[in-house]
């Protein structure tokens, strides 16, 4: 059961390091408003991910994954929002003015709790990823309730830890971030990278 264990860790590990959407939400918000907001952000996106498990485990995820008019209404309106998102970062690139040292810009509109927790709740490929690949992860050893939990579990913890620590790289470039040259191209550069996700979720199979 260890071995299988350890082997479900690799795996989740390897999944949570893959840039995506969750990544360009945390540094659009790191970048625009210090770590301590970013941290808020990454928090949101694991308590999406621990909706995500509860459903899974209860066997409503499985329920949406199975259903094509349902995933598809939550894949649209996750498409949307990443889209909003996208949009209002390119928005965001032409207001940006010079600002003393150590000051940082203005917050974006929205709380970065629920940033997070909406962008992460609608993403159906959660859905289709914990009803098809963590059963294969489980240990055998434990109920498949109780096994799936404990994926669900680590794979929140590892986000968090991953999130967490790439706000933390991210803060220590603070002063580099600052500049409203730096500042302007990374509203850009995200704001298209959102709308990239947003489109790529729209147009994308279960």
């Amino acid at each position: 059961m260890l071995i299988q264990f350890l082997t479900a860790a690799g795996v989740l590990a390897v999944l949570t390091m893959v840039p995506g959407p969750d990544m360009a939400v945390v540094t659009k918000r790191a970048v625009s408003c210090g770590w301590q907001d970013a941290l808020r952000t990454a928090g949101g996106i694991t308590g999406g991910l621990l909706i995500w498990g509860v459903l899974t485990v209860v066997g409503l995820a499985a329920v949406l994954a199975a259903s094509a008019t349902a995933y598809t209404v939550v894949k649209l309106a996750g498409a949307a929002y990443l889209v909003f998102l996208g949009v209002q970062a390119l928005l965001d690139s032409r207001r940006v003015r010079a600002q003393p040292a150590g000051a940082l810009p203005d917050a974006p509109a929205g709380n970065p709790w629920r940033t997070g927790l909406v962008s992460n709740v609608f993403n159906p490929k959660i859905a289709v990823f914990y009803t098809g690949l963590l059963p294969t992860l489980a240990p055998s050893g434990l109920s498949p309730h109780t096994g799936m939990a404990l994926l669900v579990l680590l794979h929140a913890a590892l986000t968090a830890v991953w999130l967490g620590g790439y706000v933390m790289l991210l803060a220590k470039a603070r002063g580099f971030f600052q500049k409203s040259a730096v500042r302007r191209a990374m509203d850009r550069v995200t704001g298209v990278v959102l709308i990239g996700f947003g489109l790529k979720v729209a147009t994308t199979q279960p």
